[in-house]
């Protein structure tokens, strides 16, 4: 269906940011302030100074609001706004101030050697008596950190939205020709129960305000001798500390310009932006891979059969593995007919199945003893190895077709994956045993009881390749390589359920990289799931409570996405103004 010939117009909303990405796109620096702001800031920027000396004379109020003003317009970490400002005047309060202030510089010179102890204390360090008040800037953490967007992860960022209001403050006052001077020689449990903080506020120091004796062209402590300036290019480096290597990794995620075009894409369209929610950041990331192109691929089904199943760890028999592949090879397993109804392509792949190779599938068997986890390893490590490059050449020609959607079929194989996520992210075994497919309560607690065992003879384990070798399974390496290879070959991997979840995980541990080309499908019922998905840093596009494996999950998401894709192709496209307008 095409538009009418005068074209849509596109829909731009009264609030908010109303710039299209097609007007962003024709010029990325018109966001740029003029030349003379530039300037200005530059110029307040290099003469801002830390000064020590006032002029008795008042501030005008509308002067000392404005400064306020700038300091909670600051940046805070999740808008939480942390900082509370306590103008001080009172003679009495700045005379105890300074006075606390005078012993920190004492207490502190004397931890120094004698000349620069001497020269520390030629310093004049504050101005709390002679400036005509006083702010102290105090941060208000009584928030737990867990629920201020930005904190769980940096917990002391609500301090770091406090030193960036303060440096709003500075800068403001230095354009209005005020002195600032930002003290931190006070204790701040002291500094805190004179200006009466509650418990949970903390303070970080005192600021001078006033007009200034003194109009330093250069920092003060530099004119003093005691330190210099670095130059620039002793501060900066580049991709990591210059003393450590970083990780070496050889694969690139998708380049940023085809990344922004996908994303220009969705903002022709005739929806509000982010119409799709998390499957339009999805469709734009398989579009960036794939050149624009969201349709088609390959679902890689792996299978093993497992000696841990003889532990009594599932409620299936093991020939029900067999069963499973033999039928994705006819193409009437669950896996093959979601993969069909998908468009894409199925890749039967035999990993380890007891008995010879079934007929039909990719033989990727290796030879070697096999373990049952709690009382030997699952593979030898050069069996992992193998399983790992067989897999590789699988998803790179699997590649080919466009994306790859993983899939896995292995009686006992939650338990395998269960004992790697332990071992992964350092969770107890109670933590990640879930009911598997048709488990009772008897079954879970022996798998707890495995993993926990497995776990015990292993030890501690880091190398992906020996986490494999000591707690994996045939099936698990394959698809790590798949991975791999498919991401290696620029395609995107949409992953299924634990299992799948986990082979990405290691596959992550091997090539970093590897995490740009991934897309979640789902969120599985598997108790440990969630958590290997948050260590993957992906939101899955569906939550059904599946239990199927085989990829039935992934199938389902690909489908989705390819959904996705056509209805962003297919919607009615909006025109360009030509009056200048911003399309409203």
């Amino acid at each position: 269906m095409t538009a009418p010939e005068h074209g849509f117009r596109r829909p731009t909303p009264v609030v908010g940011d109303r710039s299209s990405a097609r007007e962003r796109g024709a010029d990325p620096t018109g966001w740029r302030m003029s030349e003379a702001v530039v300037e200005g800031l530059d110029a307040a920027i290099g003469a801002r100074r830390d000064l020590r000396r006032y002029r008795p004379d008042a501030v005008p109020e509308p002067y000392v609001e404005k400064v306020l003003r700038a300091g909670h317009s600051a940046p805070s970490v999740g808008h939480s706004q942390p900082w509370r400002f306590i103008v001080v005047t009172d003679p009495a309060l700045r005379d105890r101030a300074a006075h606390m202030a005078d012993r920190a510089r004492i207490r502190q010179a004397a931890g120094l050697t004698p000349d620069r102890a001497a020269r520390l204390l030629d310093l004049k360090l504050e101005g709390i008596r002679e400036a005509p008040l006083g702010i102290v800037v105090a941060c208000d953490r009584r928030a737990a950190a867990g629920g201020v967007l930005g904190r769980a992860t940096f917990p002391d960022t609500d301090l770091w939205s406090c030193a960036c209001a303060i440096q709003n403050m500075w800068l403001t006052a230095r354009t209005l020709g005020l002195g600032m001077g930002w003290v931190t020689l006070f204790e701040p449990v002291e500094l805190a129960e004179l200006l009466g903080l509650p418990d949970g506020v903390e303070t970080l120091g005192w600021l001078c305000l006033g007009w200034p004796d003194e109009r330093p062209p250069s920092p003060g402590l530099e004119r003093a001798a005691w330190s210099r300036r670095l130059p620039l290019d002793e501060v900066v480096m580049r991709d990591g500390w210059h003393e450590h290597a970083p990780p070496t990794s050889h694969l690139r995620g998708p380049g940023a310009e085809k990344l922004v075009t996908a994303t220009d894409s969705a903002d022709d369209v005739l929806t509000p932006p982010d119409a799709l929610g998390v499957l339009d950041r999805a469709v734009s990331r398989v579009a960036a891979l794939l050149d624009g192109r969201v349709a088609g691929g390959s679902l890689v089904l792996a299978g093993a059969d497992h000696p841990v199943a003889a532990l009594g760890v599932s409620a299936f028999e093991p020939s029900v593995t067999r069963d499973v592949l033999t039928a994705a090879v006819e193409g009437t397993s669950a896996g093959a007919v979601a993969a069909r109804a998908a468009g894409l392509e199925v890749v039967a792949v035999d990993a380890g199945v007891s008995g010879d190779p079934v007929a039909g599938a990719v033989d990727a068997r290796v030879a070697g003893p096999r373990g049952d986890l709690a009382g030997a390893p699952a593979l030898s490590a050069s069996a992992v190895r193998e399983l790992v490059n067989r897999g590789r050449t699988i998803g790179a020609s699997a590649a080919a077709t466009g994306m790859v959607a993983l899939g896995e079929v292995g009686i006992g194989n939650t338990t395998i994956a269960g004992a790697l996520t332990c071992a992964l992210l350092t969770l107890r075994p109670d933590e990640v045993a879930g009911l598997g497919a048709g488990a009772d309560d008897a079954i879970v607690a022996r798998k707890r009881q495995v993993i926990a065992d497995a776990l015990s003879r292993a030890g501690a384990v880091a190398d992906p390749i020996e986490l494999l070798a000591e707690l994996g399974g045939p099936e698990i390496a394959v698809l790590t390589g798949v991975v791999l290879g498919a991401a290696s070959a620029g395609a995107p991997v949409v992953l299924d359920g634990l299992a799948t979840s986990v082979a990405a995980a290691l596959a992550i541990r091997i090539e970093g990289g590897v995490q740009a080309y991934l897309v979640a499908g789902q969120r599985s019922r598997e108790a440990a799931h969630d958590a290997v998905l948050t260590e993957l840093g992906l939101e899955p596009l569906l939550q059904l409570r599946l239990r199927a494996g085989e990829g039935v999950g992934a199938c389902l998401a690909a489908s989705l996405l390819a959904q996705g894709a056509a209805i962003r192709a297919g919607t009615a496209k909006t025109i360009a103004p030509t009056d200048g307008s911003l399309g409203d």
